[in-house]
């Protein structure tokens, strides 16, 4: 378990090529807590262990998720590139080649994420660039540990705010960078107006962000659409559902006060005739279905097809309807381009998963949207949980090792709370949708009474329809006014049919699927058939999100975790501020304080008694036994024994040591080494200096030898010369 802080500041250094190659290699703990020491661990182990991995990204919103798992995948890029020059850590600059289909997967991944942002991300309250959706990253690798492909799974957009944004929030960024980044011609060719002139954008006061540029991440956009392969053609088109979602916003309804009225609507004044056109234009369908589509609804009976007119509720309803459906088909879309143009590696058999979903969300208005996220945040506490707490108890067992059982918070009653059958949340909120006469006070009378006996559930004393949760990281208070209306996925065929005849073929594309539903339902509701009550298909939205996480544990259990608590230092979103009490809620909501807790109680420190005399063998009092079969465990007790320390177990297969006796006995093992080096030295040096000294004396001895030799030699010659001169003098006085 890694904490990353947001800095809310560029930290560029950190982050850099050099600072990649400084990690890796590196085992956990042997250099300073970094996203990079997670992601080599997770690309170590699966290099190692020919395994597939994880890494799970959580914390509150704000607290740099999106960031931190874009660091992260940077890093593996670096460590798995194909193109370019590896070392540099540029996969993302590699922009010299034409073609989309010559750039190298990891480039191709790592665009994905300003594209997505783009149009999944949006600002809140709490965060400038908040993601609005949750994605699974899976990067492949081949048998040479390079990257080979990639996957995004992405979950639940929150489709509720292309038509609803709370002031100072913003839309998603998309909407603005199209407004400000287009060129006067896309301007024309999408009847384009300034952002503040768009209904679902006006509703807040906030169009630009601080240090921000909308046109600039226009054409960063635009830029990463090219990497990613979508064609120029197919980027207009994508433009063009975009605007014609704006456009769609500005359609307006009034009542019908003709005396042939029949509780019908009519379009709100020239204002909302022309934003019909605009929308109709962009999105190259015929006007007047489109009008049709929204002020009226088919139903089909034994006896035909009947046109109902619609109030204006109803018609603002069934426009919204249209707008929100456009753009997730079109998210959709993208999300599904992304992943044929990056491409699967069927043959790989590890990956490296990213999970980067929002955060535990409490405002002081909660829907159905932060009800949805709390419960994604729910399931992967229940994950941390499971691998931290859970599972490090069943290993104790398992190892028999004595061992008193530490209570810990376990949130699996909330996940029943939530997810039972038929008694569950979700399942009473679907049961609510069957019936289109159901109010939210009616369902939270329902929830009242079906979760009155439920420890975590609450009914708030001053209201009516709003519930309460007692979460893991705390209490959330539920407005249930608009549960049942976002829960329902509905489509309207009508406006199937409409989309699906469009001449924007990428429209065509996104609706023939429906389409096909939409001929199968209409057989069923043939003359003879039972009659229909509805002219729109129903599925929930709650039931398929619990699908989808549920999907996502099973993948997540398939790997090795790896756990990044991303923490949030302050709530004004600035640097160099930190807020004790929030940090500290943060820690203990997140499980951290609790880890550390079970962690200091139990052995966090364990190895396979292999590894264990690898290591410490040296340590060993009777050397001879290490190579005695069946004297591995006497061995282990014995080095344990000397050393000095005490509560330490050694289960059937593992060494089991309290928090900091490994620490102990890698200082003794390294006293040891210390003084086995230091006597080498001794002896290597003495040796060295015995052997220069005989050198030394050999060479003392040769000279004096050879100076004697030469002293006796003078010496000889100075008696010979010496008799010569004596003789010579006896001859001169003889003479």
């Amino acid at each position: 378990l890694n904490r990353q802080v947001n800095p809310f500041q560029r930290l560029p250094h950190l982050y850099d090529g050099h600072m990649m190659d400084q990690y890796r290699g590196h085992a956990l703990g042997e250099l300073s807590p970094h996203v990079f020491a997670i992601a080599e661990t997770s690309f170590e182990a699966m290099r190692k262990e020919n395994a597939s991995q994880s890494i799970l990204v959580s914390g509150e919103s704000g607290a740099g998720k999106t960031e931190t798992a874009k660091q992260i995948m940077h890093y593996l890029a670096h460590m798995g590139g194909r193109a370019g020059d590896p070392a540099t850590g540029d996969a993302t600059n590699a922009l010299s080649s034409s073609s989309s289909s010559s750039r190298p997967v990891e480039q191709k991944v790592l665009e994905s994420n300003p594209l997505l942002e783009a149009f999944g991300n949006a600002k809140t309250v709490r965060n400038d660039n908040s993601s609005r959706f949750g994605k699974f990253i899976e990067i492949h690798f081949d048998a040479k540990d390079a990257i080979s492909g990639a996957a995004i799974r992405t979950y639940l957009l929150e489709r509720s705010r292309i038509v609803a944004v709370d002031d100072p929030e913003r839309n998603f960024h998309v909407f603005y960078q199209l407004c400000d980044g287009a060129d006067e011609a896309e301007k024309r060719a999408l009847r384009l107006k300034a952002s503040t002139e768009f209904a679902y954008l006006s509703a807040s006061s906030c169009h630009v962000l601080d240090g921000v540029d909308n046109a600039t991440e226009y054409r960063a956009t635009r830029r990463a659409m090219d990497v990613v392969g979508i064609e120029r053609a197919e980027q207009d088109a994508v433009m063009r559902v975009v605007a014609g979602v704006l456009h769609l916003g500005n359609v307006t309804f009034d009542d019908d006060d003709s005396d042939a009225a029949d509780d019908g609507c009519v379009l709100g004044g020239d204002a909302a005739r022309a934003a019909l056109a605009d929308a109709a234009a962009v999105l190259r369908v015929d006007a007047a279905r489109l009008e049709k589509a929204l002020r009226t609804r088919t139903i089909e009976t034994r006896d035909g097809a009947i046109e109902k007119p619609l109030d204006v509720k109803a018609a603002t309803n069934a426009r919204d309807a249209l707008a929100k459906t456009l753009y997730a088909r079109l998210f959709e879309w993208l999300v599904a381009k992304i992943n044929t143009s990056i491409g699967q590696d069927a043959a790989s058999k590890r990956f490296i998963g990213v999970l980067d979903i929002y955060g535990f969300e409490s405002f002081k208005t909660n829907s159905f949207e932060q009800f949805c996220i709390n419960l994604a945040n729910e399931k992967l506490q229940q994950h941390f949980n499971q691998h931290v707490f859970k599972t490090e108890q069943e290993e104790y067992e398992r190892e028999a090792i004595d061992w008193s059982y530490i209570e810990f918070v376990d949130n699996q009653d909330v996940l029943d709370l939530i997810e039972k059958r038929p008694t569950g949340i979700i399942s009473l909120l679907d049961e609510a949708c069957m019936f289109p006469a159901t109010t939210h006070e009616q369902f939270a009378q329902k929830l009242y009474g079906a979760l009155r006996d439920e420890t975590r559930f609450k009914k708030p004393k001053r209201s009516t329809t709003a519930f309460t949760l007692d979460h893991y990281a705390g209490e959330v208070t539920y407005e249930s006014d608009h549960f049942l209306e976002k829960n329902k996925d509905f489509v309207v065929v009508d406006h199937q049919k409409l989309l699906a005849d469009s001449e924007e073929a990428l429209l065509r594309e996104i609706f023939a699927f429906s389409t096909q539903a939409s001929s199968a339902n209409a057989k069923a509701h043939a003359p003879g058939a039972r009659a229909s009550k509805s002219a729109m298909k129903f599925s929930s939205i709650g039931a398929a999100f619990k699908s989808q996480l549920a999907e996502l544990m099973a993948k997540l259990n398939e790997t090795e975790p790896h756990y990044i608590r991303c923490i949030k230092p302050n709530g004004r979103n600035v640097p160099s501020a930190f807020e004790n009490a929030n940090v500290l809620h943060q820690l203990r909501c997140g499980g951290v304080l609790e880890a550390v807790r079970i962690s200091c109680a139990g052995y966090p420190s364990r190895r396979p008694i292999d590894e264990f005399l690898d290591r410490f063998g040296l340590l060993a009092p009777d050397k001879e036994k290490l190579f005695t079969p069946g004297e591995e465990f006497a061995v282990a007790r014995a080095i344990l024994q000397n050393a000095g320390l005490t509560t330490w177990q050694i289960g059937k297969t593992k060494v089991f040591l309290r928090a900091g006796q490994m620490a102990s006995l890698d200082m003794i093992r390294h006293r040891r080494m210390t003084s086995a080096a230091t006597f080498i030295q001794k002896m290597a040096r003495g040796n060295r200096k015995k052997r220069e000294y005989d050198a030394m004396k050999r060479a003392a001895l040769c000279v004096a030898k050879w100076s004697r030799g030469m002293l006796a030699r003078r010496l000889v010659a100075a008696l010979r010369l010496e008799r010569a001169a004596i003789k010579t003098q006896a001859r001169a006085r003889t003479a």
